[in-house]
């Protein structure tokens, strides 16, 4: 016959009380919390064009530099601020800039080319990565709004998932991949994305991650917060 635990108590009952109460926040508010964090993603390498522009290259270039293990940053795929375009295509790009993007140093180049006071500065994240975070954060907001209508939104499926959220993105994305230099495979036509396309694809992918793993967040959230808010009374605290 097992033992019975002993209570915790002293010190560990004010730890693991602690813990519980920021756990419990937690599942109260854990929406609230993602939606800053995804924000705070979106919003910080709009940050990088916004202060070169204004002359502090120095921030400008550490957030360029810590975005950089995240996206690819090529400059032929990125959004411009403050230039005579928005975004510069591969042709206009190597136009513009004399650098070839489908070369292994171009490439380079590209990833490290932030912009000209002509055509601006780019965005520390590609066009397909700002409509995926974007879809995240207001695929987010409908899921709250909806939520605090009381309408409970349930699971996407996952073969929608895969017909909506992944395959036009993978289709997109590799066929772009799989027709260019290194790889260029005789049996595709050498293609480039357009913006139009890694924006729809991007923001697809987005919302449709929203719309399958919110639900499942919130059921265990919910879950979560029960427990502890029936353990909080049990031990007579309150929540």
């Amino acid at each position: 016959m097992a033992k019975p635990k002993k209570p915790v108590s002293g010190p560990m009952r004010t730890v693991v009380i602690a813990v519980d109460r920021s756990i419990l926040w937690m599942s109260r508010r854990w929406l609230l919390v993602f939606s800053l964090l995804v924000g705070t993603y979106v919003s910080v390498p709009f940050m990088a064009p916004i202060l070169v522009n204004a002359g502090l290259s120095g921030p400008a270039t550490v957030i360029y530099k810590v975005y950089s293990p995240f996206c690819h940053q090529y400059a032929y795929r990125s959004w411009f601020l403050f230039g005579e375009e928005p975004f510069y295509m591969a042709p206009a790009f190597e136009e513009r800039t004399g650098i070839d993007p489908y070369t292994n140093t171009g490439r380079f180049a590209a990833r490290n080319f932030y912009g000209t006071p002509e055509m601006g500065y780019k965005v520390a994240y590609c066009e397909r990565d700002v409509a995926i975070y974007a879809g995240i954060l207001l695929a987010g907001m409908v899921y709250g709004g909806l939520r605090s209508r009381g309408v409970r939104v349930r699971p996407l499926h996952w073969l929608l998932y895969g017909l909506i959220g992944i395959g036009p993105i993978a289709l997109d994305g590799f066929s772009q991949l799989m027709a260019q230099p290194p790889f260029s495979l005789p049996f595709l036509p050498f293609r480039e994305s357009t913006p139009f396309l890694r924006s729809l694809t991007g923001f697809l992918f987005g919302t449709m991650n929203v719309w399958l793993a919110y639900p499942y967040v919130e059921e265990s959230m919910v879950e979560i917060k029960a427990e502890l808010t029936a353990k909080f009374k049990r031990a007579g605290l309150a929540t």
